[in-house]
């Protein structure tokens, strides 16, 4: 299952590669990608070898200090571990000195052993780990090709990886089943000291239907109650305890920085997502022929970016409804994700995502709360700042914040304390 938002590392290129394309041990009936209905097959096309390298050199001649790989499926752990050593050292052979290399890797993590879970410590990979909450809501649509749930099999591998001190996340879909039940999830989080949760809505279309508009399992208004039950879980009188994705780019917004989620940035971001055979797409909600841009294994990095689909792609983003154009929540959603407005045929205007309604009812509820938890942080980390980085010298009007938001003094945490 994507996490349905593209990586996005300091070359300014994110890289995302379905590893083993649709191939998945899972049968949820609700995956916009996999087709196999858990049943991949002895034989799984993996990504081959020529093509891999390829990539992974043309890459990091753009890595500039940073690469950074996400993989997924399907189920990318069905590509083997050898497959995984023979990643690793090819970005060691290719990557320039003092690169920093970062591996993400999405999983439904029913095949994590103690050997994969070793291999993700050894090499600092960050694993998410799909999990749609306690054993009877996940196994109800998280099942195998036999229809049996898979909770027990999750609940293991997240074993493995804690033994291993392994970084990872989790990540739940939210359908019927469990959009009414933010109290239960988050109560679910906190027993298992879950730390890091993300919820992505429930998808009723193929990726690569991209000539329909988007279809969704749940109402706006569902949506829009889920989220701010869970707002009212994750702030905690002003302390979370439980890093939620979608209120962590909130609160960034709060910070005057930028959200971090490609669904809530002024752009989408410069990205490569790629096909097991190396076809190049700009997302993942975007995997047609309509819209590849190239083949890694055929083509340069500088041609794939220079391809006239690219450009199409990036001006969607900002061709924004006349709702949203004069909407006060802009800054937080910037027209949400372009994949779930409907275009008309020249694709040059749009009518508001799907989940507008959710976004400006969840946007209105937080507000204040968010506004005060924003106004702290950045007081505590400007004066922290400048007693230990600026050695208690404030900066000047024109200089950078010492909050770190990159914005100049006088237009951030100036305006508060003049």
């Amino acid at each position: 299952m994507s996490i349905g938002c593209s990586p996005s590392g300091h070359s300014g290129i994110g890289v995302m590669w379905k590893t083993v394309s649709e191939a998945c041990n899972l049968a949820c009936d609700y995956c916009y990608y996999s087709t196999c209905g858990g049943k991949p097959g002895k034989n799984i096309n993996r990504i081959d070898s020529a093509v891999l390298d390829k990539f992974i050199k043309d890459y990091m001649q753009y890595s500039r200090g940073s690469a950074s790989f996400a993989w997924q499926g399907g189920e990318p752990l069905l590509a083997g571990y050898e497959f995984f050593e023979e990643v690793v050292y090819r970005q060691a052979l290719y990557a320039p000195p003092h690169t920093v290399i970062s591996n993400s890797l999405q999983t439904n993590a029913t095949l994590i052993d103690d050997r994969w879970a070793s291999f993700f410590k050894t090499y600092h990979f960050l694993v998410g780990v799909s999990l749609d909450g306690p054993q009877h809501i996940h196994d109800a649509r998280r099942v195998n090709a036999a229809g049996k749930g898979s909770f027990h099999r999750v609940m293991a591998g997240i074993d493995h990886l804690r033994r291993h001190g392994v970084d990872f996340n989790i990540l739940t879909v939210i359908h019927k089943g469990n959009v009414d039940k933010a109290k239960e999830l988050m109560s679910f989080y906190r027993e298992q000291g879950f730390s890091f949760v993300q919820f992505i809505p429930c998808m009723d279309f193929r990726a690569q239907q991209v000539d329909k508009p988007g279809v969704y399992e749940i109402s706006p208004q569902e949506y829009g109650d889920f989220l701010c039950e869970v707002f009212d879980e994750w702030f905690q009188e002003g302390n979370p305890d439980v890093s939620v994705r979608f209120f962590d780019n909130m609160l960034s917004v709060y910070l005057n920085r930028e959200a971090e989620s490609c669904v809530h940035r002024a752009s989408c971001p410069t990205s490569l997502i790629l096909e097991q055979n190396g076809d190049a797409f700009p997302c993942d909600f975007y995997i047609h022929e309509d819209w590849k841009v190239g083949n890694v294994g055929e083509h340069s990095i500088a041609e794939i970016l220079a391809h006239p689909n690219y450009r199409r792609f990036h001006q969607m983003k900002p061709a924004l409804a006349e709702k949203c154009r004069s909407c006060e929540w802009q800054r937080l959603c910037y027209g949400g994700c372009p994949r779930n407005r409907k275009w008309n045929p020249e694709g040059d205007q749009s009518s508001p995502d799907y989940f507008c309604q959710s976004y400006m009812q969840v946007y209105a509820y937080a507000d204040e709360k968010m506004r005060q938890l924003g106004d702290r942080l950045r007081r505590e980390l400007y004066e922290r700042n400048v007693r230990e980085i600026f050695k208690g010298k404030p900066p000047g009007r024109n200089d950078p914040c010492a909050c770190g938001s990159g914005k100049k003094h006088k237009s951030c945490c100036g305006v508060m304390s003049g």
